[in-house]
């Protein structure tokens, strides 16, 4: 399916934005590429990228890495100057190879698995990386929450969940911690109550469990059967959905995201000003919003909407102040940024703190993982 978000003349500049429009993955994308289309109307309100408004052209992947291969192909057969997106991992990594075989940029919104970048130089991304927020989460464990022991529950069908799992385990036992258990479940399962049933017998002082929004059915499950054990995730978590399947019910819990409308930098705070308009704003909108104009500062800078240039001027990105923070890419097109803690007192969000990448150089800095 593919839609223009809006009706222009010739000389615009194209671009599309590749999400879940349809399918499991339709609600958690919804604030990515809500997020794309007021980075979009911005920039068209400020006279477009080099004098000419964009022309969004949205295509809906069907929530599938098959889906989001054809949609890639129909980016490049719309000849699009960039693509925006996708926002799951597994979607980014299948549009990636058709982006980076037909040499346009491509910039993932909250695709996380270390994977989506190693594709290309032609691909970026504005969030973080799993085997960031694997290790940050260890050390919050066991520096903040003082935990000894953990269990881990992972979905087999996920390479994020499996990758963030491995990064986890890892960091958590080279910062002196001990792993109980290692459950697997397969994402959409009926119930979650064996799995639990096994948790149950080690009690354990954090439950890492780095899913999606199922992930609060499993918490739900776990305190229906007794657990005490502190829930602990990460970005899967900060979706709409996670809450409205349970995380509203969830008494205590932490998970790591990309932003919170609390943290306190200019550009943070005149994005919760302009578009928050008096709902919660999950991280995957400002993250979308800021691909938009991430894109629109390198064609700026390099006076060119052709490919090659546009990719060049983005690996030279520095110091980009976005309102998830500042970005400067690294040699495969990542941002070193700080990570948000958050947590869920009573099943309302929280900010709690950020971490910044350098608070984990004197740790595990060589861990490496695989993703979604």
């Amino acid at each position: 399916m593919l839609l223009r978000t809006s009706s222009f003349a010739a000389e615009t500049v194209k671009i599309a934005s590749i999400h879940g429009f349809s399918g499991i993955a339709s609600v958690s994308n919804r604030a990515s590429y809500t997020g794309v289309r007021l980075g979009v109307e911005e920039i068209n309100q400020r006279g477009g990228i080099l004098g000419h408004p964009i022309e969004l052209i949205e295509l809906d992947n069907r929530s599938t890495p098959i889906g989001s291969k054809i949609a890639a192909k129909q980016a490049v057969e719309a000849n699009v100057v960039a693509i925006l997106g996708p926002s799951w991992s597994s979607h980014s990594i299948a549009a990636a190879k058709v982006a980076q075989g037909a040499g346009i940029p491509m910039i993932a919104t909250d695709s996380t698995h270390e994977k989506v970048t190693r594709v290309g130089d032609y691909i970026f991304r504005v969030c973080y990386t799993d085997p960031f927020q694997g290790r940050a989460m260890a050390r919050f464990a066991v520096s903040e929450l003082k935990a000894k022991t953990a269990s881990v529950v992972v979905d087999t069908t996920s390479d994020y969940s499996i990758g963030l799992a491995d990064v986890f385990l890892e960091s958590f036992k080279q910062l002196g911690g001990r792993i109980d258990k290692y459950v697997k479940y397969k994402y959409q399962q009926d119930n979650y109550r064996k799995e639990m049933d096994v948790l149950r017998q080690v009690e354990s002082d954090i439950l890492f469990i780095p899913g999606h929004d199922e992930s609060a059915a499993i918490i739900l499950e776990a305190v229906k059967v007794g657990i005490k054990s502190i829930p602990l995730g990460c970005d899967g978590w900060s979706t709409s959905d996670f809450f409205a399947k349970g995380g509203n019910k969830v008494s205590l819990g932490y998970y790591s995201t990309h932003w919170s409308e609390d943290v306190q930098t200019t550009k943070s705070q005149e994005f919760v000003k302009l578009y928050k308009n008096n709902q919660y704003a999950l991280s995957s909108e400002p993250l979308g919003y800021d691909a938009v104009l991430l894109l629109a500062d390198a064609a700026t800078r390099a006076m060119s909407l052709e490919p090659e240039k546009l990719k060049a001027a983005l690996q030279e990105t520095v110091g980009f102040q976005g309102v998830t923070g500042e970005v400067s890419f690294s040699e495969f097109g990542d941002p070193l940024k700080p990570m948000v803690v958050i947590k869920i007192d009573e099943g309302e969000a929280q900010f709690l703190k950020s971490i910044a990448p350098e608070a984990l150089e004197d740790t595990e800095t060589s861990t490496k993982v695989e993703k979604n």
